[in-house]
């Protein structure tokens, strides 16, 4: 990623240096303007969600921390003791990683890791790299390869399909929409403009079937209150 288009990156190094930042404003065709608490990035353990909590505490042998942002997971698994390498797509989060004392943070995709782990947690609605439906054969191919014999991936996503649903509950997904939950994003940070990326939010039946077909095993954990939860995949024995 170009340093110059890293707005995620931006605010995090902001808020690192000052312990303040603006506003971190992130933009779909689908809905209005949001906004990500840059704060929230660097949360403790305590103030995490029960499912994450759960991820770290279940997390064990060599553990692969996706999209990592400003290492909170990491930083947690350390302080357990655990072996936690970090990698992030943003060279300005990966800076903020080292800073704040993340032992082993590399500016990696994903889908270039070669390595294996007993553990991969992709946190914060992390399976969203995936980016659409029909990548998730090549998603499962490469996890193949890089989780280790008896291995564990941990992720959460949300089921949005909520946000479709009228005043008499039922649900109507957009026309000209492929599978609903796959959206796009921009984020910008001050003048940081980053550019469009895919994203997945898929809910966890969908997961599972995909799962189950590559031949891994699959089973929901945990269940947030917001149409959240934590799932486990594992290799089919």
């Amino acid at each position: 990623m170009n340093s110059k288009t890293d707005a995620m990156g931006r605010a995090i190094a902001e808020y690192n240096n000052t312990h303040k930042a603006g506003k971190l404003r992130v933009f779909s065709p689908m809905f209005d303007e949001d906004e990500i608490p840059v704060e929230w990035l660097f949360r403790t353990y305590g103030e995490m969600p029960k499912w994450e909590q759960q991820a770290l505490d279940r997390a064990q042998g060599r553990i692969l921390d996706v999209g990592a942002a400003s290492g909170c997971h990491s930083l947690v698994l350390q302080e357990q003791g655990k072996n936690v390498v970090a990698i992030d797509i943003s060279p300005l989060s990966v800076e903020v990683m080292v800073q704040r004392g993340v032992k082993h943070a590399i500016e990696q995709d994903f889908f270039a890791v070669t390595e294996q782990y007993d553990t991969i947690l992709m946190l914060m609605n992390g399976i969203g790299i995936v980016g659409t439906i029909d990548q998730l054969p090549d998603f499962f191919e490469h996890l193949k390869r890089i989780l280790a014999p008896g291995g564990q991936l941990l992720c959460d996503s949300s089921d949005i399909s909520y946000i479709f649903e009228d005043e008499d509950g039922f649900i109507e997904y957009p026309e000209d929409s492929n599978y609903f939950g796959e959206l796009t994003y921009r984020m910008q940070y001050k003048d940081t403009v980053g550019e469009p990326f895919p994203w997945l939010y898929i809910d966890a039946q969908t997961l599972g079937d995909a799962a189950v077909k590559a031949g891994f095993d699959f089973e929901v954990l945990a269940e947030g209150d917001h149409y959240e939860y934590l799932a486990r995949i594992t290799r089919a024995v």
